[in-house]
């Protein structure tokens, strides 16, 4: 119910706003343009008020094997993925205090910046990477995923040099924030 109000309550209120834009006088809108006004508000208020929303067009939709066939099960392994689901914690983890070290100490040490810098830039590319490894299968898109991965590298390659590049030649990360953070 509420989406047909919606639907209506949008075309009353583009119709009523294309009858009479604000500002203009009556005598100066012409009928061509408020056609075309009409037109394109039915359409947009028509995909608004759709159910189905097919923004993108579905992945690949492959059947391997009959129905019958059972499910491939992986091998398994006690430590398939635990060294990995630590490491991220612990990297999350050791942020906290090096967020807060080099302000609660008071000096402003270039080898704790740059662990800082080298601790973030870990912790943002392991997160990229887990959105690529589960929003981009490997069976459905095998070349879009090795894209993504060699792009995501590549970022990170590029924004570790600019990091570098920043602390040796600048006033370096934790500088700036101080110098942010009191002006």
């Amino acid at each position: 119910m509420a989406s047909i109000l919606r639907s209506s309550l949008l075309r009353q209120t583009a119709l009523a706003t294309a009858a009479r834009p604000a500002g203009v006088p009556t005598c100066f809108i012409r009928q061509p343009i408020q056609r075309t006004i009409l037109r394109d508000t039915a359409r947009v208020s028509a995909f608004h008020a759709s159910s189905r929303k097919n923004l993108l067009p579905p992945g690949p939709q492959v059947i391997k094997g009959t129905v019958n066939d059972p499910a491939p099960v992986p091998e398994t392994s006690p430590s398939h993925g635990s060294y990995h689901w630590t490491f991220e914690r612990l990297i999350a983890a050791g942020l906290v205090p090096l967020t807060m070290a080099p302000f609660a100490a008071g000096s402003l040490n270039p080898v704790m910046d740059a662990i800082l810098c080298t601790t973030m830039l870990v912790h943002s590319h392991v997160g990229f990477q887990s959105i690529v490894i589960d929003y981009v299968p490997t069976r459905n898109y095998p070349k879009l995923r090795k894209a993504c991965t060699w792009l995501l590298n590549a970022a990170t390659v590029l924004v570790g040099i600019g990091l570098y590049e920043y602390e040796t030649n600048d006033v370096g990360v934790t500088e700036t924030i101080k110098r942010v953070w009191k002006a």
